[in-house]
């Protein structure tokens, strides 16, 4: 599958920058982009694969190695293996005279390789790769229970997608992690993580969690932060807004795929699902990272609000100039709430979107719209 909007993504950043990096979790097709955009690129390409023990030890004198390709686009993939390349690259690209122009592909956030911010400020661009969004295929159910990861979509039965995606969770558990630099007991994850399905669209209690885990606080934040620094969950932080009301101060927590939350809590079919309590969260957390995903809101942009007289937003945005407020409904007939005019006149939105299953769109007046989640290619914002 050609994924068409995020080839574009690529050329307009190195149009712009001599760097360009693509960030997602393991298995999510970055490879394959990658080599998809190298093929239609106009020029030669060299590939590095830092899994690759042979290429791994071609980098050992990096300045020798990468010096040679002139002209290039040089692939360097599972970038977070080797961050010291990072300074390298800098005096590559920063050289008046010659030409070098990079591709990096890591399995981590910026946060986790923290160097490249840091060395290469203004000569990179990022795009963050996620796995298989509702702009790309046309099973909105098929989606919700498999995920987004392509073997998982792809795969010829709900079993096998299902085999796939426990096979996906115990190699990064014991695999992936440690070879991040992260020393966490396997176990002692797969039990955080799975308790973490019980928290999906809410606000993150530390307390509670370290709590069941007998673990501090800091241990079960820093286990938060390493899932969200490999794209497994998100933490959406809360907006504050000048006004005279007490505001949530705590994050929310949501999985970034919905397959691997159904994994965590054996949930096998679409069936299953629509038979548990859990359909609802779990639809509004789908929901949420379709609209962020499709819409290509960068994640820093993104912001709950909440005050604790139940007024609430689940999602708020800043773009073009405009607040734009989203509500995640799962419902078959959606309307305007108390909460919804409240969030309207205190952060003053420009617009507020209220998404719901189903294809239909339709203004319930001039500053709100329902929107079903497979119309999602009829906003513009």
């Amino acid at each position: 599958m050609e994924r068409t909007a995020y080839l574009e993504q690529i050329k307009r950043h190195l149009r712009v920058q001599p760097i360009c990096a693509i960030l997602g979790p393991r298995q999510v097709g970055k490879t394959t982009l990658a080599r998809q955009f190298a093929k239609e690129y106009n020029g030669k390409v060299e590939f590095f694969d830092l899994e690759n023990p042979i290429h791994l030890a071609s980098l050992e004198t990096p300045m020798l190695t990468l010096s040679k390709f002139v002209d290039y686009l040089i692939v360097i993939d599972e970038i977070q293996f080797r961050p010291d390349l990072f300074p390298i690259l800098r005096v590559l690209v920063d050289d008046p005279e010659k030409k070098y122009t990079f591709l990096i592909l890591g399995s981590a956030s910026r946060d986790l390789i923290h160097q490249s911010s840091e060395t290469l400020a203004g000569r990179i661009g990022y795009i963050e790769l996620p796995p298989f969004t509702l702009f790309e295929v046309d099973n909105s159910d098929k989606l919700l229970i498999r995920g987004g990861f392509p073997r998982s979509y792809l795969a010829e039965s709900e079993d096998d997608s299902f085999l796939w995606r426990e096979g996906y969770i115990n190699t990064f558990l014991e695999r992936d992690l440690p070879s991040f630099g992260f020393d966490i007991p396997a176990r002692l994850m797969y039990r955080f993580w799975m308790m973490l399905c019980f928290y999906h669209g809410q606000t993150f209690n530390a307390s509670e969690i370290a709590n069941s885990l007998m673990l501090s606080d800091k241990t079960v934040t820093k286990y938060l932060d390493v899932l969200a620094g490999t794209f497994m969950i998100r933490v959406l932080q809360p907006w504050f807004e000048n006004i005279k009301k007490r505001q949530t101060k705590t994050p929310k927590i949501y999985f970034r795929d919905s397959g691997i939350y159904n994994t965590l809590s054996s949930i096998r079919s679409i069936t299953e699902l629509a038979k548990t309590p859990k359909i609802g969260p779990l639809w509004e957390g789908f929901a949420l990272e379709e609209v962020i995903n499709c819409l290509q809101i960068k994640s820093g942009d993104c912001y709950f609000w909440s005050t604790h007289n139940g007024a609430g937003l689940d999602l708020l945005t800043f773009k073009n100039g405009k607040r734009i407020g989203f509500e995640f409904k799962y419902s078959d007939s959606p309307k305007i709430t108390k909460s919804m005019n409240i969030a309207i006149e205190d952060l003053k939105l420009d617009h507020l979107y209220i998404i719901f299953p189903g294809k239909l769109s339709f203004d319930i007046n001039e500053k709100v719209t329902a929107c079903g989640l497979d119309a999602l290619k009829e906003i513009k914002i």
